[in-house]
C-alpha cells in the first residue's frame, strides 16, 4: 500500500504536518480551548485559526492546557480583511501573538485577496501587507507566509513585488470541488494547497454510494473524505468540537482509497457546492 506522509516539507524547507486541525466557527473560550486541547492529545500537531474566527485566545488556551512543548506544534493564523495595510498588518499580528500567547507562529496567511474595504486598490494593499509580513519573517516572529483564497491573477499581482515567495494557498477543496487549474498553478508557484472545509457542505454524508464505500474500507465518511484529500496531495483541515470525531478524523493513515473510488469521490459535484469567488466577497 502506498503510504501518505504524516509530515510534508514546504518550499522554504519548513516541515508541516499533513493534516491540520481547523477551528473555523468554533466559539472562543472554553469550547475552542477544549477542542484544541483534545486535538493535541489525539495527536494533531498542526492547528489552524484566523483573526476573523475570533477564537485565537481560546486556541492559545487550548495549546497551554495541552502541556505540549511549543516546538512540537505548527500553528497557523491569518490576517483579517480590514487589516490590509502595512501598519495594521504589524499591529494586528502583534495582537494575534498576544491572544495566542505565543512568541511566533509557524505560518501567517493573507485570508482573502480582495476585501471590500480595499476593493479598488487591492493590489497595493496586498503589496503593503506582504512587505510587513516579510519583515515579520525577518524578525523571527513568523516562520512561513502564504495565501488563502487567492486566484491566479491575485497571485501574479503579489509575485510582482514579493521578496519572499508564498509557500501555501489555503482554498476550498473537498470531494467534488477540486479547483484543478488553481491547484496546479499554486503548485507551479511553489505553494502547497491546503484544503479548508474538506468534508464539503455535509451532503456527502447522505450519499448511499459513499456510505457503502466507507463501510467497505471500515472507515467513516469523514475519514474517507480526509484520506481522499491526502491522496490528492492536499493538506486537509478538518474541524470538530466532538472529542471522538476529533480522534477519528486523524485515523486515516492506515488505508488507501483505490483509483476507481478516488474518481468517484472526485466526481461528487452535486454534494460539494462551489468555491467562493474572492473578487466578490461582501466583507
Amino acid at each position: 500500500m502506498a503510504g501518505v506522509a504524516k509530515t510534508l516539507t514546504l518550499a522554504n524547507g519548513i516541515t508541516i504536518p499533513s493534516i491540520g486541525f481547523g477551528t473555523w466557527q468554533t466559539p472562543d473560550g472554553d469550547i475552542a480551548a477544549e477542542s484544541v486541547k483534545n486535538a493535541i492529545e489525539a495527536g494533531y500537531r498542526h492547528i489552524d485559526t484566523a483573526q476573523a474566527y475570533g477564537n485565537e485566545a481560546g486556541v492559545g488556551e487550548g495549546i497551554r492546557m495541552s502541556g505540549i512543548d511549543r516546538s512540537e506544534l505548527f500553528v497557523t493564523t491569518k490576517l483579517t480583511n480590514d487589516n490590509h495595510t502595512y501598519e495594521l498588518t504589524k499591529s494586528s499580528f502583534k495582537k494575534s501573538l498576544e491572544d495566542l500567547g505565543l512568541d511566533y507562529v509557524d505560518l501567517f496567511l493573507i485570508h482573502w485577496p480582495r476585501p471590500l474595504r480595499f476593493m479598488d486598490n487591492w493590489q497595493r494593499a496586498n503589496e503593503e501587507t506582504w512587505r510587513a509580513m516579510e519583515e515579520l519573517v525577518d524578525d523571527g516572529r513568523i516562520r512561513a507566509i502564504g495565501l488563502s483564497n487567492f486566484h491566479r491573477h491575485h497571485i501574479d499581482a503579489l509575485l510582482q513585488t514579493a521578496r519572499i515567495k508564498p509557500v501555501v494557498n489555503q482554498i476550498r477543496l473537498c470531494p467534488g470541488c477540486t479547483q484543478d487549474e488553481l491547484v496546479n498553478y499554486s503548485r507551479e508557484c511553489g505553494m502547497m494547497p491546503e484544503a479548508y472545509s474538506p468534508l464539503g457542505t455535509g451532503k456527502i454524508f447522505n450519499v448511499d454510494e459513499v456510505k457503502a464505500m466507507a463501510d467497505r474500507y471500515g472507515k467513516s465518511v469523514a475519514q474517507l473524505c480526509i484520506r481522499w484529500s491526502l491522496q490528492m496531495g492536499f493538506i486537509p483541515l478538518p474541524k470538530s468540537v466532538n472529542a471522538d470525531r476529533i480522534r477519528e478524523n486523524l485515523d486515516v493513515y492506515d488505508f488507501e482509497i483505490s483509483a476507481e473510488d478516488m474518481n468517484i469521490l472526485t466526481g461528487l459535484t452535486e454534494c460539494a457546492g462551489g468555491a467562493p469567488d474572492p473578487d466578490n466577497m461582501p466583507f
